[in-house]
């Protein structure tokens, strides 16, 4: 299947923007809309930090195994996740762009293997994925504006 990719430009320096995607725990707060139960393991931070969570979907249970594999500050974040019963394996790939006023934040979902159901519906697959994960990054733009004035004075 074709990679999906999602983007964002939010005001935040791409340092304070890495530094809140690092911690894996902050990723609920924006995806919760469609990935729910979230469970963490491993460090709280970069490679190894790890979440098992469920996609909130119709029909049975699907539960993910998500790890971070990757962390380059100030760049890219990657992580890879394992979900419908170890038939579906991701990797999500952050990368962000340094602007003179701002970060640009894209989100690169690629598929390495999918059931033969997602394969034959690939389309709609895409586009359902892709709408989340749009929606995800509007939510952490959001997320990011909160934190910024959270420490505001």
């Amino acid at each position: 299947m074709k990679p999906v990719t999602a983007a964002v430009t939010v005001p935040q320096a791409r340092e304070e923007v890495f530094d809140f995607l690092d911690v894996l725990a902050n990723h609920e707060r924006f995806t919760d809309h469609f990935l729910v139960d979230w469970e963490l393991s491993g460090p709280r931070s970069g490679v190894g930090a790890r979440a098992r969570m469920r996609v909130k979907s119709p029909g049975p249970d699907d539960w993910l195994d998500m790890k971070v594999i990757a962390a380059e500050r100030p760049r890219t974040n990657v992580e890879e996740s394992v979900g419908a019963k170890g038939r579906r394996r991701t990797r999500g790939t952050y990368v962000l762009d340094e602007l003179p006023r701002g970060t640009r934040i894209t989100f690169e979902l690629v598929w390495l293997e999918a059931p033969l159901s997602e394969r034959l519906m690939a389309p709609i697959t895409r586009s359902v994925v892709g709408r989340a994960n749009a929606k995800a990054l509007r939510r952490l733009a959001d997320a990011l504006a909160d934190q910024t004035n959270d420490d505001s004075p």
